[in-house]
């Protein structure tokens, strides 16, 4: 395996998966930043607000799931000024995707990777249209599981019908899994990218080693998505994966997605009780590793709503 190793190395990439310290950092120096998931809608996005100041913890970015494609014109724009008021970061879903589409392959046994997958060219179209609508309503990072709505999402960017600060974040559902892979969604214009929630500590610094990108690591994942609670490896995670968004998801949760009103109160609930789960996981955090150095907002990097822009 040596040869193989040694040209793994000779193209910049890890020979093998080893817990090395990262001396990575986000702009501003700080090693992790907290982010809150699946925050579907307005009064989601209040109580996790509310909840994160009762139990003093420091939120960064706060995402959604179902897609701007869910949200009335005034909806979105009510989370974009809720957002920049308190200088934190609104990403949401870039969809339809194959899974809320007519595919049958991605609901069969063998079908799983598909379901995150834009499905032709007018799938292609339509979560593109999505992802412009997001930003004409302010918000300034989109959630993306797709390599061709990656790059071509990219190349909008590049040209001027995306907003040049538009940030790509991508999504635990594209699954690639090692340093080679995560590379290429770098290549293709990704600012940050969530990894598959089962890596080991020794994969996810190999990834580490591989990108300069921001790593989005479930510290607590859904069930749908193996339904880990990693707290106690949180201040691991944060020395070999930094700068890091340690990312609280909920264990015994229903999925949501799509989500609308009929679910809102289970919708407020299960945010607030995300957040008292950062507040254990940091809780720990502080435990094990309290020089571990965190943002204080405004930070910069965090692609922060600006609600009164215009897009052509």
């Amino acid at each position: 395996m040596r040869q193989t190793r040694d040209f793994l190395r000779s193209q910049g990439l890890p020979g093998e998966d080893a817990p090395a310290t990262s001396t990575k950092r986000f702009p501003d120096g700080a090693q992790y930043r907290v982010e809150i998931p699946s925050t579907e809608g307005p009064e989601v996005l209040d109580a996790v607000l509310a909840e994160a100041d009762a139990r003093q913890v420091v939120v960064h970015r706060i995402s959604q799931g179902s897609g701007g494609m869910l949200l009335t014109d005034a909806e979105l724009r009510g989370m974009a000024r809720t957002a920049a008021a308190r200088s934190v970061e609104l990403s949401l879903f870039a969809r339809p995707v194959a899974g809320w589409d007519t595919s049958p392959m991605a609901t069969a046994a063998g079908g799983g990777p598909v379901a995150a997958q834009a499905r032709g060219t007018e799938q292609l179209v339509h979560v593109l249209e999505d992802i412009k609508r997001t930003a004409e309503a302010g918000i300034r990072s989109v959630l993306v599981t797709d390599l061709g709505v990656l790059k071509t999402a990219s190349a909008m960017r590049a040209a001027g019908d995306l907003p040049p600060d538009l940030q790509f974040k991508i999504s635990v559902q594209m699954g690639l899994a090692n340093p080679a892979a995560v590379r290429i969604a770098e290549d293709l214009g990704a600012d940050t990218y969530n990894v598959p929630t089962d890596l080991s500590i020794g994969q996810l610094a190999a990834i580490r080693a591989a990108t300069e990108l921001p790593l989005d690591v479930y510290v607590e994942a859904p069930d749908d998505m193996g339904g880990f609670v990693r707290h106690f490896e949180i201040a691991e995670i944060v020395r070999v994966a930094a700068p890091v968004y340690v990312k609280f998801g909920l264990r015994n949760a229903p999925n949501i997605y799509p989500s609308g009103s009929h679910l809102t109160p289970t919708a407020v609930a299960l945010g607030r009780e995300r957040v008292r789960r950062a507040r254990i996981g940091l809780d720990l955090l502080h435990r094990y590793a309290p020089e571990a150095g965190t943002s204080q907002l405004p930070a910069e990097g965090l692609a922060v709503p600006r609600p009164d822009s215009t897009v052509d």
